[in-house]
């Protein structure tokens, strides 16, 4: 069964078809096209018109496009419309309109994708599940998400951002969710918005998107969480919160960081669970409540959901852990990565450095013979006007403490550098290309590395410098 007919796709966008064709997915990058695939000229960074021939090249069903390019004969397979965002946009709505998934819709400042995966996990085997790749949560990402959902779909889960004000509740409108969950409230974005209150608002507004009868899954651990609560009663949702505080009706009682799992004890309304994911953090056994909140709201099995997040771990840069083997041939000459390099703001940096000064480094090999914990952080950006601020205050952070080296990134982490004490105080370098030629003496066997900021410092790079120094393995697996 195809995904989009010729006359469904313009009957959808109210478009013209040049000729019939069938389409058996939806594309906006020719590098990832798959044969049978609708090929949407998005207009963005780069004109997709300019890559329609070389989609239908490679084998797109058919191209939507507001022009006929140039080097595309006119009876190519197209799908005409007036503007090509707006068209994607009713090509998602009429996705959605057409099943009868139950949806939820996942926001928040920290943890959106790790969560969505999460809830992916989390509903494996209980039926036909359909999710947002990567993080497709945008103007463009849930439109191209529900384009995408087939119509036998019988779980959706979607994932809703932002950066400015004013973009989640149209999102939330187009997804229809029947639960809504917001992870948390933190201090990003803050150059579109003055404090933190404002932040919450644009959360909350996701619920403006819930279907009547719907439930909104709360964080009850925020200062603003009455804020959420209330724009959730506006909507006349159910609520469920969740987090550490007695007042949730999901409570996290005990965790303890374990190698390679974190466990713990938590209270689901009335009844007492044991709980464990496959990777290190409290901050993801919180959210795996809140999960476990949705995934049952949505008419999952609970024990089902509990079973299947003891194997979860979070998708790469975010969080994942891994063995990199410096010496094949020596015995312990590894080194633990933790790779959080995909978005950084002070309460994930928070976490992340938590997560690092519970691990054990090993003593008695490499050159030091001392196993350390040491970071390598990255820029937070969209802090606003107090970024040198909020970057300074990560030296006050607890979990500083044990960590024996922190190397800075970037013009804002120059903020940190000077305010970490002398015995803590790394490298310090403009640019992650200026650190990468560097890590082979920054790093040695035995020691704990978290690499952790935003996407646009790209200390990604460093990440994979260390990967280079060895064999990678993830961790809890052996080599053949």
């Amino acid at each position: 069964m195809s995904l989009w007919t010729a006359s469904d796709a313009a009957s959808a966008t109210g478009g013209r078809a040049t000729r019939d064709w069938q389409a058996d997915g939806v594309s906006i990058d020719t590098r990832t096209l798959r044969p049978g695939d609708l090929f949407v000229a998005l207009q963005a960074a780069r004109d997709g018109h300019n890559f329609v021939a070389q989609a239908l090249e490679k084998g797109a069903a058919a191209a939507l496009v507001s022009r006929i390019p140039e080097d595309v004969p006119e009876d190519a397979p197209l799908l005409l419309v007036d503007e090509v965002l707006p068209a994607l946009e009713r090509l998602g709505i009429a996705g959605r309109a057409r099943t009868e998934a139950r949806v939820v819709a996942i926001t928040g400042s920290v943890g959106k994708t790790s969560t969505k995966e999460m809830m992916r996990a989390a509903l494996e085997g209980q039926g036909r599940v359909h999710a947002a790749e990567a993080s497709y949560n945008n103007h463009w990402g849930v439109p191209l998400t529900l384009a995408r959902m087939p119509a036998d779909t019988e779980f959706a889960v979607i994932e809703i951002g932002m950066n400015h004000p004013g973009e989640i509740a149209p999102l939330a409108r187009m997804a229809r969710p029947h639960v809504a969950m917001i992870t948390t409230v933190a201090a990003v974005h803050l150059e579109a918005f003055e404090n933190v209150e404002g932040i919450a608002r644009e959360k909350a507004s996701i619920f403006e998107g819930l279907e009547p009868g719907g439930c909104a899954v709360i964080n009850g651990d925020l200062a603003v969480s009455p804020i959420l609560r209330a724009a959730a009663r506006a909507r006349e949702a159910r609520i469920i919160g969740f987090g550490a505080g007695v007042s949730n009706h999901h409570r996290l009682r005990e965790a303890h960081v374990r190698e390679g799992a974190t466990v713990g004890k938590a209270r689901l309304w009335r009844t007492e669970i044991a709980l464990k994911i496959a990777t290190e953090g409290r901050h993801f056994l919180l959210n795996a409540l809140g999960v476990i909140a949705a995934a049952q709201a949505m008419g999952a099995d609970r024990a089902r959901v509990i079973c299947n997040l003891a194997s979860w771990a979070p998708p790469s840069g975010r969080g994942t852990r891994e063995t990199v083997v410096i010496d094949p041939a020596r015995e312990g000459e590894t080194l633990e990565l933790i790779d959080d390099a995909f978005n950084a703001n002070p309460t994930s940096v928070s976490a992340a450095l938590a997560v690092l000064a519970a691990g054990q480094p090993c003593d008695g090999v490499g050159r030091v013979h001392r196993g350390r914990r040491i970071a390598i952080l990255g820029d937070m950006l969209e802090l606003g006007p107090r970024e040198h601020e909020l970057h300074a205050a990560l030296a006050e952070d607890a979990a500083m403490a044990a960590l024996r080296t922190v190397h800075c990134v970037g013009p804002r982490m120059r903020a940190l550098h000077e305010a970490l004490p002398p015995e803590r105080r790394g490298r310090w370098v403009e640019t992650v290309e200026e650190l990468v030629p560097q890590i082979d003496r920054l790093v040695d066997s035995g020691d704990i590395v978290l690499v952790k900021g935003s996407k646009g410092s790209r200390v990604s790079r460093a990440v994979d410098a260390i990967r280079k120094l060895g064999q990678r393995t993830r961790s809890g697996e052996k080599e053949a």
